[in-house]
């Protein structure tokens, strides 16, 4: 059955409001002013950066496009959208508006970025202003307020059904990419090719694609975030690591898989044993658990991995307490996700404001709330091979605790990364990533 997306919307709509009035409520502050952006251009050029919309301005119309637009909401009004239409032969003109929210918005079409004056509120010093400095127009200037920036970054966390549905989108499209990216590895493409046949799937390029893909062939999956994509293989192929996204109406989804060469080796059985550790990681997103204790119970899974597979001579409890875990698995379980792949207050103590420590030792955690229902996470394990890492071991008088022939046998794959965007319910959590493979 497909999803009602109008009333899906209106919903969602309704939510923003209610939060809105309380956030204003909070500042003590009688409208929301929200720009989309302005272009920004390289110094001493003419040429602009890719544009990448206001998310707090995306989070009520599905426009990643626009720029220099408004959205201005009063409490007790209906939301107001400005939206430029420029004069501009040079580049393609956005679109009259359409749509299911076009019903529950005011739009008024400007032709330059200064007409939006005419129709934003008489009292900017009586409004929010949300966004980046250089949006500023005439008295319009953001201002962030803290109050209200901090109540609508906590309870975007919570995801309307609208959200969920748009990014399980974003997981259908991206899970199309990645069967492609697949299908090219195991051609034999490289890194460079591999990505082409990604966006070509995908429908999107660097200008949609919500982060720059990862796409790493043998040694180069031992580097988190690798974007250099050689234009030639390497002879032999022996593994690949994609970590690779999509967008849909400026949502995101966020997916990493690895592959052996051979699927029948040894390290085609090392994936095998992560992917069942993640999974029953995906199982711990449930209502009321802290986050950080499920990345430390994964520091312990991985721990017990390397055990298994003679990576390491020490218990796990042995390794997760020496840091030698940390060396295989340096990065924190994942991160919140939605409107932005590492969505805001991921260490936000309460709708107030506040931090949530990390836990000790383990600095690269992006969320450390506790989980609840509506909450979207990503879920991405890793071990790796990374030679600075291992050798501060050493360094460490840790060098004992593995077996370094076993980790020679594996360098050259690279590591292991495998992620999937879970949804917090009030039950079981719902695996958007998984869904999206099962359907083909």
């Amino acid at each position: 059955m497909r999803p009602d997306l109008p009333a899906l919307y209106a919903d969602h709509l309704y939510m923003l409001k209610r939060r809105a009035d309380e956030a204003l409520h909070r500042g003590g502050f009688d409208a929301l002013v929200v720009p989309s952006g302005r272009l920004h251009y390289q110094v001493f050029d003419d040429r602009d950066y890719p544009f990448a919309v206001n998310p707090q301005f995306k989070a009520w119309v599905p426009l990643v496009r626009v720029t220099d637009s408004w959205l201005v909401y009063v409490p007790g009004h209906r939301p107001k959208v400005i939206y430029h239409q420029p004069f501009d032969y040079w580049h393609v003109v956005p679109g009259t508006p359409t749509g299911a929210w076009t019903e529950h918005m005011d739009v008024v079409v400007i032709r330059t970025p200064e007409e939006a004056l005419q129709h934003l509120p008489k009292n900017a010093a009586r409004c929010a202003i949300l966004g980046e400095p250089q949006s500023a127009l005439g008295e319009f200037v953001p201002n962030n307020p803290p109050a209200v920036v901090a109540y609508l970054e906590y309870e975007r966390a919570f995801k309307t059904a609208y959200e969920v549905e748009m990014m399980r989108g974003a997981s259908r499209i991206g899970v199309r990419a990645h069967r492609a990216a697949e299908r090219a590895f195991r051609a034999g493409a490289s890194e460079f090719g591999i990505h082409m046949a990604y966006c070509q799937a995908a429908g999107q390029d660097a200008n949609d694609l919500p982060y720059s893909n990862i796409v790493a062939l043998n040694e180069h999956g031992a580097v988190l975030h690798y974007t250099d994509r050689d234009k030639l293989p390497p002879r032999p192929v022996r593994s690949f690591l994609i970590d690779a996204g999509a967008s849909n109406a400026g949502y995101a989804c966020d997916i990493t898989r690895t592959y052996s060469q051979d699927t029948s080796d040894e390290f085609q059985a090392l994936i095998d044993a992560v992917d069942r550790a993640q999974l029953r990681m995906c199982d711990q997103v449930r209502k009321d658990f802290d986050y950080r204790q499920l990345h430390l119970d994964a520091h312990l899974s991985l721990a017990g991995i390397l055990r298994e597979f003679g990576l390491i001579t020490v218990s796990p409890e042995v390794a997760v307490e020496t840091g030698v875990s940390s060396a295989f698995f340096p990065h924190g379980i994942g991160h919140g996700i939605g409107l932005q792949v590492h969505d805001v207050a991921g260490f936000a103590e309460s709708d107030a404001g506040g931090t949530l420590p990390k836990p000790e030792g383990h600095p690269y955690l992006r969320l450390t709330r506790t989980l609840q229902p509506g909450m979207v996470v990503t879920i991405e394990p890793g071990l790796y091979f990374i030679d600075m890492l291992l050798e501060q071991l050493r360094d460490r008088g840790l060098g004992p605790s593995v077996d370094w022939g076993r980790v020679d046998a594996f360098r050259p794959f690279g590591g292991i990364r495998i992620e999937d965007d879970v949804v917090c319910t009030d039950d079981a959590p719902f695996n958007l990533t998984r869904e999206a493979f099962a359907a083909g």
